[in-house]
């Protein structure tokens, strides 16, 4: 596995492929600072061209996922502002809306465990989850208008995640709901009644990362995402011709042939 960097606000542990990555401040519902959004980007630029890493696993601690932006670098950030104009608020804005663009691109599978508060900037990163697991009595909510201020960098995210008129209520009432209804908008695929089903249904989601390729789940990740941009013609010639490479790849011949022989292909194992 790469060398990850040294982090003060996140605690990882390396486990058979999977990457478990802790947001950890706890005293502050795991707040989102400028620091802790740095890590994040380390460890994602760390791991982004390992393919031993199979998935990330995104959680929180003390019960809590994340409860959005920390106050207190937003106030650090007015103080720089005064002296420097706004750009300091642009640039910690933009550095949070970075981490977006990184997580949802990573070519790894990345999964988020929600329990607590999942808020704002906590929204946000569930949104670019490939696979979203809460407990039912997690609060979500975009909060940021009852604050007087906007979620700038999460809106396309959460737009892309649950659709314009759904995203347009929740931003513009700030509401709060549970995890059921995050299951119900589609903001999450399961919402689980305790800790210990959480903990099931996240070993049966890396048992099923486990039986694919990862070379072919990066490559699907990308196709995938590139269908919000690319033409579609273009794009299709474009998956004609990663498919062709991948029947003759290493990944694919390893498949075809464990088919065949009908056993386990060594990514699987």
């Amino acid at each position: 596995m790469s060398q990850l960097p040294s982090c003060e606000t996140l605690l990882l542990e390396s486990q058979g492929g999977v990457l478990h990555v802790t947001l950890n401040r706890p005293e502050s519902r795991n707040a989102m600072s400028l620091g802790m959004v740095e890590e994040l980007r380390a460890v994602f630029k760390a791991v982004r061209d390992d393919r031993d890493v199979r998935a990330l696993v995104l959680c929180g601690a003390g019960g809590h996922f994340c409860a959005g932006g920390d106050i207190k670098d937003m106030a650090g950030a007015r103080a720089r502002a005064q002296a420097e104009g706004a750009d300091a608020y642009r640039d910690l804005n933009r550095a949070f809306g970075a981490l977006l663009e990184e997580a949802q691109s990573a070519p790894q599978v990345v999964i988020a465990v929600l329990e607590g508060a999942v808020l704002g900037g906590g929204f946000g990163l569930a949104c670019v989850s490939d696979v979203a697991i809460a407990h039912i009595n997690a609060k979500f909510g975009l909060p940021e208008t009852s604050l007087g201020i906007i979620p700038a960098q999460i809106a396309p995210f959460v737009v892309k995640r649950i659709g314009l008129t759904q995203t347009r209520r929740l931003a513009l009432t700030a509401a709060r709901f549970d995890g059921r209804e995050a299951e119900r908008l589609g903001l999450v695929h399961f919402a689980e009644s305790d800790a210990q089903a959480l903990a099931e249904r996240l070993s049966d989601v890396l048992e099923q990362v486990r039986q694919c390729a990862p070379g072919a789940n990066a490559l699907t990740k990308a196709l995938l995402l590139a269908t919000d941009s690319q033409p579609l013609s273009p794009l299709l010639d474009h998956a004609a011709g990663l498919f062709a490479a991948a029947v003759v790849g290493a990944e694919g011949v390893e498949g075809t042939m464990a088919f065949v022989q009908k056993r386990a292909p060594q990514w699987a194992e």
